[in-house]
């Protein structure tokens, strides 16, 4: 056993001293998780950890938020405490870890009770590097008690939007975390979360206690994710049509009612795909039998409502389809970003048409708590804003989380299929100038009734019909003037102030195209939405014939195993076997993902099926 292997079990041996520098981090992560380099920040957010620092960690789906505290975990002394909102994602991550050598375990109900115990004696005897709970696990008297008498060095609360009551997912139990600094008052806190706008990290903040934390903010961006919206004309067909030519791939539809979940899981199995349904009126034993079977790649489309939410621990994901549009932009994030975890191409689709919108907002406007309905609405107005924008998707999305670019993206459907230009610089100055002389204190459609001169009573009443900018935008209709204005706000000309009521305010970049010393280019307002055919057509310049045979290899020992196919190893490190056809332990050890343990676990096996497919290859060639 090497020194670096002896730190996974927590001994005498890994409890004198802590790695912290950045040699020997760079060490760890090439020997046990098989990476080469650290990921955008990753290892600042690391050596916060490890310098006792608390940090706030804002990471896409997959930008690799786990390893931020798995390294630390096994890098320093005592326990790593991990507080995860679902079962299924703790086993996971502790089956992988456990592949790997690192001890690391869970406590949670679905655990046996002899199983329980085990874990608990594991944990007293300080044994383990990692315990996952749940946060009302975490916030049991009996806990809490016996956590006062470990030596807890990193307290890490994944999901941490749920903390906050602006966040999409508030849950009371994250709320009460704060207690654990009662008790672990010296442990530094590491709060990560793959959404969460400036009021959500505000929350985060402040319900944690964290003290001077190091905010970390790694791009949103998820380049590998083609975003498409199409507008819904024969929508059942164009899932059909759309899940036939994704042949065999792994995918999530994404649908708002249990009823119409039923009836496309139903659909697609009587075109012959593997599908199966899953919403929360389901019986527990069967949406536990689906999710696992979508792991494990024998499923390869769940149709859900949103109860199949956080925690999906499946990189492979090819294809995210929102069969009706969410209620928020961080939602549709969080959903989309399910998509494509493993770097390789994916595709997220959203069928769209007004009339939708409309039945959401209805069902928003029936909330009794007039505050969460007041933040709900203006969370709605942007992701709508999204589906009917006329910039490129992935602007609208990153402006959104206040990372502003102007160049767009080209892989997305209106960078695909652009729509026309035009100079928009006179309509912008009406629409900036409007903005500002109504104080900055009104949302998008009153500023569109001055614009329009509309002789409302509220208008008079608030003499905005006395404005300079009263009526100079009356030539153009209402749903013109909102393309427009959501136009700008995408660019990030303007941002509307959610607590603030939605209040629009002029940014930096708005001064320049005021004072006219700017030309801005904007699409020229499509009212009707024009039905997409945007597809992806090639996945890689790797070998597909090699890639489904390694794949079958990862299915066999992932069966025999009884773990997730992933957790042997993930699709891009198959993409990359399958494209340098390593045939030497030293060359299977470079692939991204091999790790020293795992080249002992599973090396033999996948260097015996590139050996083998490269034989029978060179045979063809030799046969005249």
């Amino acid at each position: 056993m090497s020194s670096s292997q002896a730190l996974f079990i927590h001994d005498s041996a890994s409890s004198s001293q802590s790695l912290t520098s950045a040699t020997e981090l760079s060490e760890l992560l090439a020997e046990v998780f098989g990476y080469q380099q650290f990921r955008d920040g990753q290892q600042a957010v690391m050596d916060a950890a490890l310098q006792g620092r608390d940090s706030l960690v804002l990471m896409p789906t997959g930008g690799g938020k786990s390893l931020c505290y798995q390294l630390p975990a096994i890098a320093q002394t005592g326990l790593t405490l991990v507080i995860s909102p679902l079962l299924s994602l703790m086993q996971d991550q502790v089956d992988a870890l456990n592949t790997m050598g690192i001890a690391a375990a869970a406590l949670h109900s679905g655990l046996a009770p002899e199983q329980s115990l085990q874990v608990l004696r594991q944990l007293q005897q300080g044994q383990l590097k990692l315990l996952y709970v749940s946060p009302e696990r975490a916030l049991q008297t009996s806990f809490i008690e016996r956590l006062s008498s470990l030596s807890v060095g990193l307290l890490a609360v994944d999901e941490a939007h749920c903390i906050s009551q602006w966040g999409h997912d508030f849950r009371p139990e994250y709320g009460q975390l704060g207690q654990l600094r009662q008790v672990l008052p010296n442990t530094p806190v590491m709060a990560l979360t793959a959404t969460a706008d400036a009021a959500t990290q505000h929350d985060i903040q402040q319900r944690l206690a964290l003290q001077q934390p190091l905010v970390h903010r790694s791009s949103f961006d998820r380049p590998n994710i083609r975003y498409l919206v199409e507008e819904k004309y024969k929508p059942v067909k164009q899932l059909r049509d759309y899940v036939r030519k994704q042949r065999g791939a792994a995918g999530i539809v994404y649908c708002g009612s249990r009823k119409k979940v039923e009836e496309l899981a139903e659909r697609l199995q009587q075109d012959g795909v593997r599908a199966a349904a899953y919403h929360a009126g389901l019986p527990h034993e069967l949406k536990e039998t689906t999710l696992r079977n979508f792991v494990r790649d024998d499923v390869d489309v769940v149709v859900a409502t949103v109860a199949f939410g956080m925690g999906i621990n499946k990189p492979n994901v090819r294809f995210v389809v929102h069969f009706d549009v969410p209620r928020s932009i961080e939602a549709y994030y969080q959903e989309t970003g399910r998509a494509g975890r493993d770097g390789i191409a994916a595709e997220a689709v959203l069928f769209y048409e007004q009339s939708d919108a409309a039945w959401i907002r209805r069902m928003i406007e029936e909330h009794d708590n007039e505050e969460r309905r007041r933040v709900e609405v203006q969370k709605f107005n942007a992701m709508q804003a999204m589906a009917e924008s006329q910039t490129c998707r992935r602007l609208v999305l990153l402006n959104y989380f206040n990372e502003y670019r102007h160049e767009p993206c080209g892989n997305c459907d209106i960078c695909i299929d652009p729509p026309k230009q035009y100079d928009g610089s006179v309509d912008a100055q009406k629409a900036l100038s409007c903005v500002y002389r109504v104080g900055q204190q009104f949302g998008i459609h009153h500023v569109i009734d001055v614009l329009r001169g509309s002789r409302s009573q509220r208008l008079q009443e608030l003499k905005h019909d006395q404005l300079s900018t009263f009526a100079i935008g009356k030539e153009q209709s209402h749903e013109y003037w909102l393309s427009v204005i959501r136009q700008l706000i995408h660019r990030g000309l303007l941002i509307q102030n959610i607590q603030r009521h939605a209040a629009l305010q002029l940014t930096e970049e708005a001064r320049p195209v005021l004072r006219g010393e700017q030309t801005l280019m904007l699409a020229q307002p499509r009212i009707n939405l024009v039905a997409n055919k945007a597809r992806v057509t090639d996945r890689g310049d790797y070998d597909k014939v090699l890639f489904r045979r390694l794949r079958q290899v990862r299915k066999s020992i992932a069966d025999e195993e009884q773990v997730p196919p992933f957790v042997v190893f993930n699709d891009t490190s198959l993409v990359e076997m399958a494209q340098q056809l390593p045939t030497s332990a030293s060359a299977l050890l470079a692939i991204t993902g091999v790790g020293q343990k795992k080249l002992e676990r599973y090396g033999r096996d996948f260097l015996a099926a590139i050996e083998d497919y490269l034989d029978a290859d060179n045979e063809h060639q030799l046969v005249p």
